[in-house]
């Protein structure tokens, strides 16, 4: 915990699902009470205006209440809130409320209430203006030197500034150059106008240029009255940021301070009004918002800033005076006067919390405790020895023992939606012998997922022989981490049907976890719902041994229909059957498998072409950078010639390509498991088919799986391609002459991303068809086949059963 925090003065949650941002947020004597004390006007992107006079001790649901004044549902959304004298002929403060198509001033009062419920405010409107061109934001002050009252300036979505002075429209000018809006402030000091361009440059407009300029609405305003003349409207000075800014801010409590700040997004700047640089802060973290207020010191401004690590930093100049922790990220921030608490900082949040607090700390009043000063007892420390070292032998000499016990937990398969299965695994390890520095490695296939997949003990020793060793075990997850009971569906797109020689079996009795919720009572059908989606329905004849699994989804059936073949092995093994068979009568589903292996095709030929892209672009974009950076260099620079729009639009695409590239990975990713269980379930129908032994079913696999996932270098079709070639120039070739000379046969062309996928796919059709008339899949016929490594007897070791 920090010791330096924001000391909660009063805070209140503004609403649910309201949304917030820097311009919602100002404070000033709103309802003109002549205290001079301030009153908080909060708007919404809901249309929801809010008015806060907090007081002391007052955050509770009654304080709230308490302490707002008023609460206004408008019909627009509010983009930002000012408070001055906006209204002819008055010195009264009024409310300016900008909305994306209106500019509305309203006055607010309140009257003397005779009850307990204290005073009522209200809302009047004095004037709006429609607008004709979407809004972004606004700012006011003395425009063209004028006193006693306020005029209004808007920026617009399309980069132009809309003057209004009170009740009346003034004129409009485009801003040159213009891509995106920018912050805009007001510097009443040399009467100029401050915005940073899409240049990424700071830009200063002095008012009497903008008036004698080139009509605005000669272009684009048609209802508008024209009028003619004007020169064509350049900034008085630039200056150049290099990065976005966030805000822009003129202090107007000192005149013999002028200061400009920006806040940027890795750098806060200080300029003088003539465009000169004073101080440059580089930041370590990311702001959100800042605001400059007075300093006692003179010649100097003290600036609170806030980021997106829940800090509100004070700083005079650049120099950090005070850090306080929030539990928030501010998007605003104000410094107002409350009767009972002078200079509270008020900050706001995208989500609508609304804190008013003050700098202090949060004192320790932990106290050391007293030491017990006792002597030590030597009988019973050196029985607890003995103790500890009996254990320390009895557990060297033990044969067997627990080394490790751990937790993992699974992720459930890709999904459209993120939904977590968490599974719970217990490894016991039995060494016969003392080991030492032991590692155990967790390995599980996409699209489960492991939180830590790497453990080192420490409780272990050792080989003597100091030779280490690699053990490995396999094991299977229960089907109930990625599947829950469904109904089961009667239409579906693909069907698989599993013969046996044995009694119909009662579904629910093979799935126990899935029969207590299943809605057939029979255990005729039994259906899985996976957590990506898909539905899995399994059904039983009454009057045959067949089995039939259905689906919509070609790739989920594979986990049914292991499961399925797995659990009859299981249940004919208990009850003593030997003569137990299970086949699959055909024919092959290779037209629904090779849908899969087209989509992953295609994904990879688009990863490709993205690729491709991105480096032309890149090519492009540099050569723009050097092109700029020399005529920047050079001291007569030429025109940059729509050089600078050309690299915007260059950085776009290579931004867009970049983010079409990571989707399209993702994608990618997806596909290829979906692939891989759409293979095996083609080697599991292939082996039920044939009645393929385990170690042909193993070189099957192998063959149609080469890979575990893609690689840039290495993909899943040129490898497949180059390895079921392999089967049928050896073990599957008719002749024996072209099996010899494929096996003579070293080297290879260099693989690579095929055109298509017709050759892999003609291939694949003929290892089907030569394992179906009578070839059978075997290594023994290949020479410089090597022996697997053997673990001697005192170095072997156990890894028992896994226990859930």
């Amino acid at each position: 915990m920090s010791l330096f925090k924001a000391r909660d003065w009063w805070s209140a949650a503004l609403g649910e699902g309201e949304e917030f941002d820097q311009g919602c947020l100002c404070v000033g004597d709103v309802d003109n009470s002549g205290t001079g004390h301030d009153k908080i006007v909060v708007g919404s992107y809901m249309g929801m205006l809010r008015i806060f006079s907090p007081h002391a001790n007052k955050s509770s649901e009654t304080g709230i209440a308490d302490a707002q004044l008023l609460e206004v549902q408008l019909q627009n959304a509010i983009i930002q809130v000012e408070v001055g004298k906006f209204v002819s002929c008055s010195e009264l403060l009024h409310l300016a409320v900008l909305h994306p198509r209106k500019l509305s001033v309203y006055s607010v009062s309140g009257t003397a209430g005779n009850v307990e419920h204290g005073d009522q405010y209200q809302m009047k409107l004095v004037y709006e203006h429609n607008l004709q061109r979407t809004a972004c934001n606004m700012t006011y002050g003395t425009f063209g030197g004028v006193t006693g009252h306020h005029s209004l300036c808007i920026q617009s979505m399309d980069g132009m500034l809309m003057f209004f002075e009170q009740d009346s429209y003034s004129f409009g000018r485009f801003l040159p150059g213009f891509l995106l809006p920018g912050p805009l402030a007001y510097n009443s000091r040399t009467d100029s106008f401050l915005t940073v361009s899409s240049a990424r440059q700071l830009e200063s407009y002095k008012y009497e240029t903008l008036a004698v300029a080139t009509e605005a609405e000669s272009r684009q305003d048609p209802d508008l009255p024209l009028k003619t003349g004007g020169k064509r409207l350049m900034p008085d000075w630039t200056f150049v940021l290099g990065e976005q800014a966030l805000d822009l801010c003129v202090p107007s409590f000192s005149h013999s301070s002028s200061s400009i700040f920006i806040l940027g997004e890795r750098n806060l700047y200080c300029l003088r009004d003539n465009g000169q640089i004073r101080f440059m802060k580089k930041l370590e973290f990311n702001p959100s918002c800042f605001l400059p207020y007075a300093s006692v010191t003179d010649g100097t401004t003290n600036l609170l800033l806030g980021n997106h690590t829940n800090m509100l930093l004070v700083y005079q100049d650049v120099t950090l005076k005070w850090a306080a922790q929030l539990s928030f990220v501010p998007v605003a921030v104000r410094v107002a006067n409350f009767p009972e608490l002078k200079g509270a900082v008020v900050t706001l949040t995208a989500d609508g919390h609304l804190l008013c607090s003050y700098m202090g700390t949060d004192p320790s009043f932990f106290s050391t405790p007293k030491v017990d000063a006792r002597e030590a007892d030597y009988e019973q420390v050196d029985a607890e020895m003995k103790k500890l070292q009996k254990f320390i032998r009895e557990a060297t000499r033990t044969q067997g023992r627990r080394l490790l016990e751990l937790f993992i937990f699974f992720l459930s398969p890709l999904s459209p939606r993120l939904t977590l299965s968490l599974f719970s695994l217990q490894v016991t390890v039995k060494a016969s012998c003392v080991v030492q520095s032991s590692k155990l490695t967790i390995g599980v296939q996409p699209p489960l997922a492991v939180t830590q997949d790497q453990f080192t003990s420490i409780l272990l020793y050792l080989l003597f022989s100091g030779v280490p060793r690699v053990l490995q075990s396999r094991f299977s997850l229960p089907l109930a981490l990625v599947c829950v009971p469904s109904s089961p569906a009667k239409t579906t797109n693909f069907k698989i049907t599993v013969d046996t020689n044995q009694p119909p079996v009662d579904l629910s009795s093979i799935f126990r976890e899935f029969s207590a919720k299943s809605e057939d009572k029979d255990g005729n059908s039994l259906a899985f719902q996976f957590l990506s989606g898909a539905k899995v329905t399994v059904l039983a004849s009454k009057t045959s041994q067949r089995y039939r699994i259905q689906s919509d989804s070609f790739e989920d059936m594979w986990l049914v229909v292991k499961e399925l073949v797995q659990r009859f092995d299981q249940h004919f093994s208990k009850m003593g059957v030997k003569d137990f068979k299970k086949s699959f009568s055909g024919p092959l589903p290779l037209q629904e498998y090779f849908l899969s292996v087209d989509h992953h095709f295609q994904l990879r030929v688009s990863a490709q072409q993205y690729q491709d892209l991105l480096s032309e672009r890149a090519v492009q974009f540099r050569a723009i950078q050097r092109r700029l950076l020399t005529r920047f260099k050079d001291k007569t620079p030429a025109p940059l010639q729509n050089l600078d729009t050309l690299l915007d639009a260059t950085y776009s695409q290579v931004m867009a390509l970049a983010e079409a590239a990571e989707e399209n990975r993702a994608l990618l990713e997806e596909a290829f498991v979906r692939l891989r269980s759409a293979t095996h379930l083609l080697v599991l129908l292939l082996s039920l088919w044939q009645g393929l032994t385990p170690d042909q079913t193993a070189i099957l696999e192998a063959t149609l799986l080469p890979l575990l996932q893609d690689t840039p270098q290495l993909g899943w079709e040129e490898s497949c391609d180059a390895a079921v070639s392999h089967l049928l120039r050896s073990c599957l070739s008719r002749s024996p002459k072209d099996q010899a000379t494929s096996l003579a046969q070293t080297g290879g062309p260099v693989l690579g991303l095929p055109r298509d996928t017709a050759r892999l796919k003609k291939h694949i059709t003929l290892l089907c068809d030569r394992i179906s008339k009578g070839g059978r899949l075997t290594l023994a016929s290949e020479a410089n086949v090597q022996v697997p490594a053997q673990c001697t007897p005192h170095e072997r070791f156990n890894v028992s059963n896994v226990r859930t």
